[in-house]
Order: C-alpha cells, then structure tokens, then sequence
C-alpha cells in the first residue's frame, strides 16, 4: 500500500469518509486501519472511527509499519495549524548568529518534513536558550500572522515557574517598571526610555534557600522576568547574568509551564501546560 491523500469537502464522521474514498474495500480493512495507527487527520494520527471531520482538513492513509520519527523533545499538541512543544533547557529557540541548526525551530522543521515532505514551521514566538517549557509553532503563514498581528488578543496566559534565591519581599506582587538592553545584552531598568514591562508573581512554596514563585507576564519583554526578579533581590536561581549566587540544578531555574490561547478562527480556547522540571519544587523546602 502506498501512502494516499484525500481532501475533506464535508463535515462528517471519520468512518463513512474512509468508506467513501475506499470503494471495494470491507468496512473491517478501513477499521483495521484505523486500529492500527495507519489513518492521520492533519498530520495527528486519530484511531477513532466517529472522528469529526471538517472541510479544509487532509486524511492521510499510510503504509503499514511506517513510524514518524521522534523528535528530540515531547510533543505537547500538533495539528494541520500549530505544534506545541515542551523545550528543553540549554536549546535554542531559533538559530543565532554561532549555532544554525540546533535549535527547537531546525528540530521540529525536521521533524514535520519527516511526515510531509515540504512541511514548514514558522516561528510565532521565543523562549531563552536556558528557560524551558511550552513553545508554540505555526505550520502556515496564515496562523503565524494571526497569532503575531494580534498577540496580545489572542494570548490568555503565559504562565511561569521560577526558582528564586531567598524569599521576595511580598508574597504577591505585580512589578512594572521601563527596561533596556545595554550593549552588553544586559536589561535593566530605566527611569525613562525604555519599553514597559509587566510582571506579576505568586509564592507557592517557600524553603530555607529558595522560593517557588508563578509568574505571568503580561508584556513579552526580553529577559523581563529574570530582571525584575533580580530588581527584587531575589535573582532565578542559577542566573548568573542576573545576580545568583548558585546553580543548584545545573540550569537556569525559569519553565513555561503554561500557555493559553484562543484560536484565531474558530475562537476555541485551548490550554497547553509542560509540567515542573525535576527538582523545582525540592529547592523550595
């Protein structure tokens, strides 16, 4: 069997579309399919036989045995418009001027290529090389304009966990302040002149050395969180840039656990959490 495409023109269940495209074949081969793994809706492979389907959507039939590889990072969500991935610490989001090709962005490229030769990625937004957590993709430029042109719209939340050295003056508290970047890459704050940035934290848990903190940001300013918690004395732990004294976990303390999104056509909300990295809720005991 060769690997065969079809187009959905009508909203429908998954079943009777297969049936319809596969004329001559026993409705029990089109379930074996599906049992097997071998039937993919925009590129996620679906088993259930009343899947929905709409018009716009590609089913793809693939050859027995055939398996997409695993790229070098879980997979938190993936369908025809968006990739949703948990990115590890010490990974680049996008290429620099000394590191071309690993980055989340040359992986996951790989990774789609492997199932649709052609495929693309477009970048919608960053994290840094050393933060980990939640990092969205667009597949079409359509969904990548949308997301970017109307980003403080379409985003409910991007929640933060972070490792503080110490403990912070107040147990919640929003910080707004204007930062820079100095030539050295470094951001600061200014009393003018800068770019507002917004930054609120909770403390869930707090030990003799660290604090778990939540933090949402509520501007998407370079380095922001990393500044202003080390504004408050309380530097992420492992954040030498920014003032910490220790690197109690070999990496820079700061996950994306959560992102929320509206989708930009059908106005869905979606939520799509990476858990706490190993480690993060020990220091704070």
């Amino acid at each position: 069997m060769q690997e065969k495409r079809y187009l959905v023109t009508q909203p429908g269940p998954l079943l009777p579309f297969l049936l319809e495209q596969g004329r001559g074949q026993s409705r029990n081969s089109i379930k074996a399919l599906l049992t097997r793994g071998q039937v993919q809706v925009d590129g996620v492979t679906v088993t259930r036989h009343d899947h929905p389907l709409t018009p716009g959507q590609t089913v793809v039939l693939r050859p027995w045995g055939t398996r997409a590889e695993k790229p070098p990072f879980p997979i938190l969500y993936e369908d025809g418009h968006i990739l949703v991935i948990n990115k590890p610490a010490g990974l680049l989001s996008m290429a620099s001027d000394r590191e071309k090709t690993r980055t989340a962005y040359h992986m996951a490229t790989a990774y789609v290529r492997r199932q649709h030769p052609g495929g693309r990625i477009f970048i919608v937004h960053r994290l840094d090389r050393d933060t980990s957590g939640v990092l969205l993709f667009a597949k079409d430029e359509a969904t990548k304009r949308a997301y970017q042109d109307n980003w403080d719209t379409l985003v409910r939340r991007r929640g933060y966990l972070a490792v503080v050295e110490g403990r912070p003056p107040r147990g919640e508290d929003t910080i707004r302040t204007l930062l820079r970047e100095n030539a050295a890459h470094r951001v600061y704050t200014v009393s003018s002149g800068g770019k507002e940035a917004i930054t609120h934290y909770t403390t869930l848990r707090t030990g003799t050395e660290y604090t778990l903190l939540e933090v949402d940001i509520r501007t998407g300013r370079k380095n922001q969180i990393r500044a202003h918690l080390s504004q408050l004395g309380c530097p992420v732990a492992g954040d030498r840039d920014y003032g910490a004294a220790t690197n109690p976990l070999g990496r820079l303390c700061l996950h994306a656990h959560e992102l929320i999104l509206t989708q930009p056509v059908t106005g869905e909300v979606r939520t799509f959490r990476a858990e706490a990295p190993a480690g993060f809720a020990r220091l704070a005991r």
